[in-house]
C-alpha cells in the first residue's frame, strides 16, 4: 500500500530507551543508571543529524529523549515508567510528526512486565497517532534501529513500520544501524511507501559468546542480508539472536524481512530462517573456553603477553552485576601470580566502600579490603584482599568525562597490588574495553597500561576491538554470574518450549514450523482514533 509523496520537509521525531537487563542478575537499573540525552545533544550524536548532512534540507529532526544505560539487572517499574512518560509526553508537546526514530536496544527487562519494548512501543504508538501528521493525512512511522542481541516479539513488531538491527557482532556498525533506520524512513516517507513485514521467531537461544559474527556460522548469515535487501521490492532484512539472560517468553531468535513486495518478504524471511535454524548445532564458542582455573593455569604457562581471559558469567556489558570475586579468589590462589613471578591485572570489581577506603588511606597505603561480592552474593560473596593502593582517580579529575556514550560514565577507581596482582575496583559498575578505560588521559587517570602485564582478566565476553587487537593470546573463562555461559544453569522456567539448546532433541521428528507472519501496513487512522488512543499504554 502506498499514498502519496509529500514534496514538504518532513518532521521526524528521534527517541528510545535502550538496555539489555539480565533477570538473572540481582543487580536492579533505575533511572539513575540512564544517561538521558534531550535537545541539541541528542541530535549532536548522529551525522546524519548535522546541517551539512544530505537529508538537512529534506528532513527537520526533533530531538526527544533517548536514555540509555549500561547492561544490569532490570529496571525498577517507577524509574521505566518515569522515562516512558518523559518520551510520550515529549512526543506529545512536540505537535505532530512525520515520523519517529526509535533508538532503542531491545533486550531491557522491566519488573513486572514480560516484553518491555511492546509496552513503550505501543505507548509510542499510540500517542503518535493521537499528534497525527502535519499534512494531517496518513498516519506517523516507526523505524526501529535495535542491537541484533535484541527481542522480537509480535506484539512488539506489529505498531512498528520498519525494523533494522547490527550486523556486526562486536557492534562495529551501531551508527551505521541507527543512520540505516533513519534513511530507510526517510526513503519510504518521501516515496509514500508502506511496507509489508514478514516477521518470524525461531525455537533457539544462543549467548552472544556463540554467535560472533567474526566466526561461521553467523559471519555467512550475516553477510546475506545485504544481498537480501538488494532484491526488488524489499527493503530490509534482519536477523536477531535474542538476548539468552532474560526468562521471558519472546527470547528467541527472531527474523524480519521489509519490503512492498509482501510475498517476497515472506519467502526471503522464511528461507533466512530456516537457515538459521538448520545451523543451530554449527554455533561455538568465539574463543577457547575452559574454567576459570584452567583459562588461569594456560596463561601462566604460556610464553604469549599480554594473555587476556574474560570473566564472561560477571561481564556488565552483557547485564552481569560486576561485583563477583570468583575471579580474582582464583586469581590470588596462583602461587606464580601472587609472588610476584607473573603479573595480572584484573580491572573493574565493583565495590564502592572498598574504593572509598583506598582513597581514604591513599597512595601508598597498605589496605585490607573486603572485595565483591555484595550484590551478587551467590558466588562465593566477598573476597579478603590485602595490598597496596598504587593509583586512585576521581570521576571529577578525569579529563576526557564529558565524552562517549553511557558506557563512559565517570566513576571513581583504586588500584591495589598484591604480589604480582593489580585489582582495579571501582565505585560503580563499568567495563574497561579501551585502553582509555585502562589507562585515562594525559591528567586524571589511573595510567595503567595493560599491556605491560603478562595477564588481562577482563569482566567481558568476547573481546572488543581494542582488546582483541592487544591480545597475544586469549581465552574465555566460562564462569558463573548473572550472564553464565552455561544457559542451563541458570534456571529458565518462563521462555516459551521447546527451545534450543535448552531441549536439544526436541525436533528430532518433526521440524518447527517457521512460516512468516505477513504484517500488512499500518492503516491509516480514521478522524476519531487519535484521542482515545494516546491515552493508552502510558502506565504499566
Amino acid at each position: 500500500m502506498t499514498t502519496p509523496a509529500h514534496p514538504r520537509r518532513l518532521r521526524i521525531g528521534i527517541g528510545g530507551i535502550g538496555i539489555e537487563s539480565s533477570t538473572f542478575c540481582p543487580h536492579r537499573s533505575t533511572v539513575d543508571d540512564f544517561r538521558r540525552t534531550r535537545g541539541q545533544d541528542l541530535l549532536d550524536r548522529y551525522t546524519w543529524t548535522q546541517a551539512d548532512s544530505d537529508l538537512a534540507d529534506t528532513v527537520e529532526w526533533v530531538p526527544l529523549l533517548h536514555a540509555t544505560s549500561l547492561p544490569g539487572g532490570p529496571v525498577e517499574a517507577e524509574s521505566y515508567l518515569i522515562l516512558k512518560d518523559e518520551l510520550v509526553t515529549r512526543i506529545r508537546e512536540a505537535g505532530p510528526l512525520d515520523g519517529l526514530v526509535h533508538d532503542i536496544h531491545g533486550a531491557m527487562s522491566v519488573i513486572g512486565l514480560t516484553d518491555a519494548e511492546a509496552d513503550l512501543t505501543e505507548a509510542v504508538r499510540a500517542v503518535l497517532d493521537s499528534v497525527g501528521t502535519p499534512d494531517g493525512t496518513g498516519r506517523p512511522m516507526i523505524s526501529a534501529a535495535m542491537d541484533l542481541h535484541g527481542n522480537v516479539s509480535r506484539r512488539f513488531a506489529e505498531p512498528v513500520d520498519l525494523l533494522t538491527a547490527h550486523r556486526l557482532a562486536p557492534h562495529e556498525d551501531a551508527w551505521e544501524t541507527r543512520e540505516r533506520a533513519a534513511r530507510n524512513l526517510v526513503r519510504c516517507l518521501r516515496e509514500g511507501v508502506r511496507p509489508h513485514r514478514a516477521w518470524v521467531q525461531v525455537p533457539v537461544l544462543l549467548p552472544g559468546e556463540k554467535t560472533s559474527t567474526r566466526l561461521e556460522p553467523a559471519k555467512s548469515l550475516y553477510a546475506s542480508l545485504a544481498e537480501i535487501e538488494k532484491l526488488p521490492g524489499i527493503l530490509d532484512a534482519a536477523l536477531w539472536v535474542g538476548y539468552a539472560w532474560a526468562d521471558e517468553p519472546r527470547c528467541r531468535a527472531a527474523v524480519v524481512v521489509t519490503g512492498e513486495d509482501a510475498g517476497l518478504a515472506v519467502s526471503e524471511a522464511e528461507k533466512l530462517a530456516r537457515r538459521y535454524w538448520d545451523a543451530r548445532r554449527d554455533f561455538v564458542f568465539v574463543g577457547p573456553t575452559g574454567s576459570a582455573e584452567e583459562c588461569i593455569a594456560e596463561a601462566v604457562a604460556s610464553d604469549a603477553r599480554p594473555f587476556l581471559i574474560s570473566d564472561s558469567g560477571d561481564n556488565p556489558t552483557a547485564g552481569g552485576a560486576g561485583d563477583l570475586a570468583y575471579m580474582l579468589v582464583r586469581l590470588l590462589d596462583d602461587d606464580a601470580i601472587r609472588s610476584g613471578r607473573v603479573t595480572a591485572v584484573h580491572p573493574g570489581i565493583t565495590d564502592p566502600v572498598a574504593v572509598a577506603r583506598c582513597f581514604e588511606a591513599g597512595i601508598g597505603a597498605e589496605v585490607t579490603l573486603s572485595v565483591g561480592g555484595k550484590v551478587d552474593a551467590h558466588h562465593g560473596g566477598p573476597c579478603d584482599l590485602t595490598g597496596t593502593v598504587v593509583a586512585l582517580q576521581r570521576a571529577a579529575d578525569r579529563k576526557d568525562r564529558a565524552e562517549g556514550g553511557a558506557y563512559d560514565r565517570g566513576v571513581d577507581m583504586a588500584a591495589v597490588r598484591h604480589g604480582g596482582l593489580t585489582v582495579i575496583l571501582v565505585e560503580r559498575r563499568k567495563p574497561f574495553h579501551t585502553l582509555a578505560d585502562f589507562m585515562g588521559p594525559a591528567e586524571g587517570g589511573l595510567g595503567i597500561d595493560p599491556r605491560t602485564y603478562d595477564l588481562v582478566v577482563v569482566k567481558i565476553g568476547y573481546l572488543e576491538p581494542e582488546l582483541h587487537d592487544m591480545a597475544a593470546d586469549w581465552l574465555l573463562a566460562l564462569t558463573p554470574g548473572g550472564v553464565d555461559q552455561d544457559l542451563p544453569r541458570l534456571g529458565h522456567h518462563r521462555v516459551e518450549r521447546p527451545l534450543y539448546p535448552f531441549d536439544e532433541d526436541a525436533y528430532d521428528d518433526e521440524e518447527p514450523d517457521l512460516t512468516p507472519t505477513r504484517l500488512a501496513p499500518l492503516a491509516p487512522l480514521s478522524p476519531c482514533e487519535g484521542g482515545s488512543a494516546a491515552r493508552t499504554g502510558l502506565r504499566g
